[in-house]
């Protein structure tokens, strides 16, 4: 079963940050969702949400928040 969520590990590998960054990035993007009303998991984020806000949608369909 595929995970839905990224962790701050995964993403700092990804885009080539350390982990304190990553969280940050976590952070800001879980407050975006609250805000919209999502739950959110502290030190995870959706793939599909973190593809689109930081990638541009390039690597995930684009999502409707």
């Amino acid at each position: 079963m595929e995970r839905l969520y990224y962790t701050a590990a995964e993403i700092a590998e990804m885009v080539g940050v350390g982990r304190t960054k990553s969280y940050g990035l976590i952070k800001k993007m879980n407050k975006e969702l609250e805000k919209d009303g999502f739950l959110v998991i502290d030190g995870k984020i959706p793939k599909e949400y973190f593809d689109a806000r930081y990638f541009g949608g390039s690597r995930a369909k684009e999502v409707s928040a």
